[in-house]
């Protein structure tokens, strides 16, 4: 038998040995080609199943709200810090995604909320709903529904453009009465705290009124659309409004801005938000949907979570854990 045991010498030799061939092979042979960086990411469109239902998640872009502990209240800023670290986040800045649902009924093409429209009161990265709808082959014009969750100006400043033409000329438009008055309110004008209400009421006003008589106010536990009811969870705005989508005996929940980050309000479900209307109802909402969802195994789509916001919910500790759905980029085919 051979004694196949190299010596540290030996062994030293030979690592020296192959990396001089590495070099004389390199520079020997042709040059390496150098490209340049590429810059654009694939298209911000993503289509899932539900039951019989097709949807597709659009992007209005990345809303980046910065440096968090003003916006999440309710404990230190070194708290909030360092639950962003130990979940490899960037505690400086806290990006928020806007993921607005386009769900094909078989009877409606249905899209919930519309972004920031083309306002860049948060920076230049929102406002890209309607260049993703085209990427993804959907005609704004086929759109017979828009359903939104709220007031706010990144779920309805897209139903207009600003020169007032409708962005969807031929969808009705569902929200609650509660919303719409709140938010279309003229006195609130002349508020000043909180400081975002007057803009905020403007926006409103600027792409609901106009569509007055395509309005239909939706109520709790209605069922206003085919396999499309009405759930209500006040406290983010006083009228917010979610939606179980069912189909096929399937129910997936769009829980709008029941929770804003997939970290920071989970873990600490009771943390107030601060563009939270009534922030101490937000949180006994937001607590009381995430445990309905763990309970219950269902299916969500949040608009704020990360791209494209599918996935389940599921308790842990004295909060919750947000559990990404896997993206099915190819179906398996079917067995014969």
């Amino acid at each position: 038998m051979h004694d196949l045991t190299l010596t540290r010498r030996q062994a030293l030799w030979g690592t020296a040995a192959l990396a001089g061939a590495s070099t004389l092979v390199v520079q020997g042979g042709p040059a390496l080609a150098k490209a340049p960086m590429a810059t654009d990411q694939a298209p911000y469109f993503y289509r899932f199943k539900h039951g019989s239902m097709q949807g597709t998640v659009i992007s209005d872009g990345i809303l980046p709200l910065g440096e968090p502990s003003s916006s999440f209240l309710g404990t230190s800023k070194e708290e909030v810090g360092n639950m962003l670290t130990s979940n490899f986040l960037d505690p400086s800045n806290v990006i928020l995604e806007q993921n607005i649902l386009v769900l094909n009924t078989g009877q409606n093409l249905v899209l919930f909320d519309t972004g920031m429209g083309e306002s860049t009161i948060f920076g230049p990265t929102t406002g890209k709903m309607m260049e993703n709808l085209k990427v993804a082959g959907i005609d704004p014009a086929a759109i017979d529904a828009i359903v939104c969750t709220h007031g706010h100006c990144d779920h309805v400043w897209g139903i207009m453009t600003d020169s007032g033409e409708r962005n969807f000329p031929n969808a009705q438009i569902y929200i609650s009465q509660t919303d719409f008055d709140f938010w279309t309110d003229e006195a609130k004008l002349s508020m000043t705290d909180p400081s975002y209400m007057k803009l905020f009421v403007e926006g409103a006003r600027k792409n609901l009124l106009p569509n007055r008589d395509r309005l239909v106010f939706v109520k709790d536990g209605q069922e206003f659309l085919p396999g499309i009811q009405a759930m209500a969870a006040p406290g983010h705005t006083l009228g917010h409004t979610i939606f179980v989508l069912t189909s096929d005996g399937q129910s997936m929940l769009a829980i709008g801005d029941t929770t804003h980050h997939h970290v920071l309000l989970l873990e600490k479900p009771l943390l107030e938000f601060a563009y939270d209307t009534d922030p101490k109802m937000s949180a006994k909402t937001r607590y009381r949907v995430l445990d309905m969802l763990a309970t219950q195994r269902m299916p969500m789509i949040a608009y704020h979570f990360p791209w494209p916001g599918i996935g389940h919910i599921a308790k842990h500790g004295e909060g919750f854990r947000y559990y990404p759905a896997p993206m099915v980029m190819q179906e398996l085919p079917e067995k014969t």
